[in-house]
């Protein structure tokens, strides 16, 4: 088993003192033996964490944010941004391709944000609350990997108990007008998924780490897991189901999945 930390539990024989950080590391290296000074020490290992990796939209949500921050601007604007939204799913056109020219087209102010991070929980995948803390007691960390945007996934992830979020910020004015968004950030073009992943894994050193999602952006992190679970409870996509580890319907199914 690999061990990402450990807690030592020190005491001196005369006076009371922290161990000196260099020695601290040369210990931990066994390039040194403890001081005489110490007269007791305890170590406990703590086992590296078991990452579980959620898409969003389509997965713990049956929306796609973009697409109903969309849908206040009217049909015309839905239908546009509906349309390169699925084509950036399906892998047809690159994310970076779309990403900015659908939020230059809507426009979304603040309030628009907080309504959708509305129906983000009230369209939560059904079974996703149970299985989700089914996963937390078995020993899973489970977060947020989207390429939607922080603010609108923040009252879902509450919801669900997921207290890391990887998303893209977007940027208001003091009126709450739009004014921008973290380009910077991975999941805002193709091969952002796995990037993060792997900044994720240097991170976190993980025992183990799955995915979960319905798009290619999804797919994409294969090579970077363990287990890759497409997920088509909302929308099934072809190249999705093919190269995916494992295929499933429901989240209610990852527990018995993840036994295997």
């Amino acid at each position: 088993m690999r061990w990402r930390s450990y807690c030592w539990i020190l005491r001196f024989t005369q006076d009371d003192g922290f161990l000196d950080l260099s020695v601290f590391i040369r210990i931990i290296r066994g390039q040194k033996a403890f001081p005489r000074a110490i007269s007791t020490c305890s170590v406990c290992a703590v086992p590296a964490p078991k990452l579980i990796i959620f898409d969003c939209d389509s997965t713990l949500s049956a929306i796609e944010g973009i697409d109903e921050l969309a849908r206040v601007r009217g049909p015309k604007v839905f239908a546009e941004v509906e349309a390169m939204t699925a084509a950036a799913m399906e892998g047809k056109i690159a994310v970076e391709d779309v990403f900015a020219k659908r939020l230059a087209i809507i426009q979304p102010r603040r309030a628009d944000v907080a309504a959708v991070g509305r129906q983000y929980v009230e369209r939560v995948e059904p079974t996703a609350l149970a299985t989700i803390a089914q996963l937390k007691a078995a020993g899973w960390t489970p977060l947020i990997l989207s390429g939607g945007f922080r603010q609108i996934i923040e009252p879902l992830a509450a919801h669900l108990g997921i207290a890391r979020i990887e998303a893209v910020d977007l940027y208001f004015n003091a009126s709450g007008d739009y004014t921008g968004f973290d380009a910077k950030f991975p999941t805002t073009r193709s091969g952002g998924k796995p990037e993060r992943i792997a900044e994720l894994k240097r991170e976190l050193a993980p025992a183990r780490t799955v995915m979960v999602g319905d798009g290619v952006s999804d797919l994409e992190t294969k090579p970077v897991v363990d287990l890759f679970v497409g997920y088509g409870r909302y929308t099934e996509r072809a190249k999705v189901k093919a190269g995916a580890h494992a295929f499933i319907h429901s989240l209610a199914d990852l527990p018995a999945l993840l036994e295997k």
